[in-house]
């Protein structure tokens, strides 16, 4: 098995490894030349956002500059949006659904390492220490927001129509509908679900609520 087969799914590999270090290298040149682009050219800004992240979909919008690690695990869906100064350290996928909202200065993780600082290194002749790593995916789901300045650790699933309060730390996955905030993130209340939203009864609710006012 490759390092970039381990890698992908979910074993400890070598980060050093040539091939992992080439796409590494690639995307942060992709990231470069994207970040330095006219905030006006739309046209070059799709097409660098196409080159150097593995989907994105229709309407979508990255504001400069965001921070990458390969690109090509990062996966936005129609009408996303991801704010600047954004780090996605994309070891394994992040994948972003439609028209969910990443706020400023949001932070993305997906490695892991050992807890355990003796379990956290290769030692190799001459002093030489390597890291051990491990990559755990982060998905979140449509019509989302994430709050600016917020940090998602590996392995976090966030559902469908939730809201992620400015600044939040998201240790542990959030259920559709949820909006949470804090360090680490709680689940505060709920929002309404989308297909309650529309449905005949909530409609004549509210505008029995309006005629009211």
């Amino acid at each position: 098995m490759t390092e970039l087969e381990k890698k992908q799914s979910g074993q400890i590999y070598d980060a050093r490894n040539p091939e992992l270090r080439k796409q590494q290298d690639h995307a942060k040149d992709l990231m470069r030349q994207y970040n330095s682009l006219p905030a006006g050219d739309a046209e070059a800004r799709s097409r660098l956002l196409t080159e150097l992240l593995g989907t994105s979909g229709r309407n979508v919008r990255v504001n400069q500059p965001i921070y990458v690690d390969y690109g090509c695990n990062i996966h936005l869906a129609d009408n996303s949006f991801i704010n600047m100064h954004c780090t996605l350290l994309d070891t394994a996928p992040i994948v972003i659904g439609e028209c969910t909202m990443i706020g400023p200065d949001v932070k993305i993780y997906t490695a892991v390492h050992a807890l355990d600082g003796a379990q956290r290194f290769w030692h190799e002749p001459g002093g030489i220490a390597a890291v051990k790593t491990q990559a755990v995916p982060v998905h979140i789901g449509s019509y989302s927001w994430i709050g600016g300045g917020s940090i998602i650790l590996p392995g976090v699933t966030i559902g469908d129509n939730v809201v992620i309060g400015a600044g939040s730390v998201v240790t542990e996955s959030v259920p559709d509908n949820a909006i949470a905030c804090g360090n680490p993130c709680r689940i505060l209340k709920w929002n309404t679900p989308m297909a309650q939203k529309n449905s005949p009864g909530v409609i004549e609710e509210a505008a029995h609520e309006k005629r009211k006012e």
